[in-house]
């Protein structure tokens, strides 16, 4: 039998969030020579209409995801760490956020990754995600690739 995930909000300060972001931060940096976390503050999920959660399997932290606000609209999907080896994290936290954006009234999702992380691209792509113009901090950013779906 598969073991069920569980997607929580939680805190950002958390001891849960705080290791998954450390990973995140340090594969990132590994693939793409930046952390990714300069683009990232725990004010963007403080905001309302947005949303910081952690996916759990058997009680154990295995992936994490946010949501914030650019537009009344418009959602940005920042931050989204699935631990290596977890089948099915990353669908099941994109899922919830999609979700959580809808409720919240957005119509547009909007997210960046860099080009060289291939595998991100691939996943946002088997997700539904189109690449896009490049938006906000990212314009002019050639190693940046934005992407968007429509809810």
């Amino acid at each position: 039998m598969k073991d069920k995930i569980e997607i929580q909000d939680a805190d950002i300060a958390g001891s849960d969030a705080a290791q998954l972001l450390h990973e995140l931060s340090g594969i990132l940096a590994s693939i793409t020579g930046a952390s990714g976390a300069a683009s990232f503050a725990a004010e963007d999920v403080a905001a309302p209409r947005s949303a910081f959660v952690i996916a759990y399997v058997n009680g154990l932290a295995c992936g994490c995801g946010a949501l914030r606000p650019v537009s009344a609209v418009m959602a940005e999907i920042k931050r989204v760490y699935a631990r290596p080896n977890t089948l099915d994290i990353g669908s099941a936290l994109i899922s919830a956020l999609e979700a959580r954006a809808a409720a919240f009234g957005y119509t547009k999702l909007v997210l960046e990754t860099r080009k060289v992380n291939t595998a991100a691209v691939a996943f946002y792509q088997k997700h539904g995600y189109r690449t896009c113009p490049n938006f906000g901090k990212y314009v002019h950013r050639p190693e940046a690739i934005c992407m968007a779906k429509h809810l």
